[in-house]
């Protein structure tokens, strides 16, 4: 077998009192240098997720952070959404996909690493839910997925803090 990087997958679970999804994605974040683009469908998260996104766009990080512009749920989108203001005025960029729902959940970073999963950012997911991902690491993959998420922010509108402020 010839192979390039390393790929893990894994999973968690409520039971057994490790929160393996949330601390994947704490790593990358919290890790990141120069990149990092995430893609999730819901957005629900907590004040450690929240100050960890925001500290790495204060500190010089691309973060970009892809919603859905059309949402499955009304409620959920409305929550997702009062989470904008924060993330913008911390240098967070976002946007919402616009020719449908977006149901992927992705991370990429630094060209480096990569996760893919069933791991959205929120407590149902991060806390309560079976999921499963894979880390990648160092694989032609990465490359592959970051740009079919910039080929993704084409059809995406940017979230600006004038708009949150008229959707008051």
């Amino acid at each position: 077998f010839e192979g390039d990087g390393y790929i893990q997958p894994f999973c968690d679970s409520p039971l057994d009192n490790e929160t393996v999804g949330e601390n994947v994605y704490l790593n990358i974040i919290n890790r990141a240098k120069r990149y990092m683009y995430i893609c999730t469908p819901y957005l629900v998260i907590d004040n450690e997720m929240m100050t960890a996104l925001c500290l790495a766009a204060k500190s010089g990080v691309d973060v970009r952070l892809m919603t859905p512009g059309i949402p499955d749920k009304k409620l959920v989108f409305l929550l997702t959404q009062s989470y904008y203001e924060q993330l913008l005025e911390a240098g967070v960029k976002i946007y919402e996909y616009q020719p449908g729902f977006l149901h992927a959940k992705s991370f990429v970073c630094d060209d480096e690493i990569a996760v893919v999963g069933t791991i959205n950012l929120d407590y149902r997911s991060l806390y309560l839910h079976f999921e499963c991902g894979v880390w990648m690491y160092e694989t032609s993959a990465i490359a592959d997925m970051k740009a079919e998420y910039l080929a993704e922010l084409e059809k995406s509108e940017r979230i600006t803090e004038e708009r949150c402020m008229q959707q008051r």
